[in-house]
């Protein structure tokens, strides 16, 4: 997955995960699992990723599913980028 690492940072650092972030793989679920990732995080996660990335999430292009797991995180910012 291309961007998978750099996501897995961005997260790490948002969530202020430390070494926790090793341990995340594709398949690691995120909401209502971690729970550092509430609703404030959300927002400063999306955050992130348009500055890290450049580009711009409108909130009708968010739902729950995109932070179902690391991996639809990551399809997301493919499909944003494409």
């Amino acid at each position: 997955m291309m961007y998978l690492e750099e996501i897995k940072t961005i997260l790490a650092d948002v969530l202020s995960l430390g070494t926790a972030k090793d341990a995340l793989t594709e398949q690691s679920a995120l909401l209502g699992s971690i729970p550092e990732l509430d609703s404030m995080a959300v927002v400063n996660l999306i955050a992130a990723l348009e500055e890290h990335f450049g580009i711009v999430v409108d909130d009708d292009e968010i739902s729950a599913t995109t932070f179902e797991t690391l991996g639809s995180l990551n399809a997301f910012v493919q499909q944003k980028l494409a």
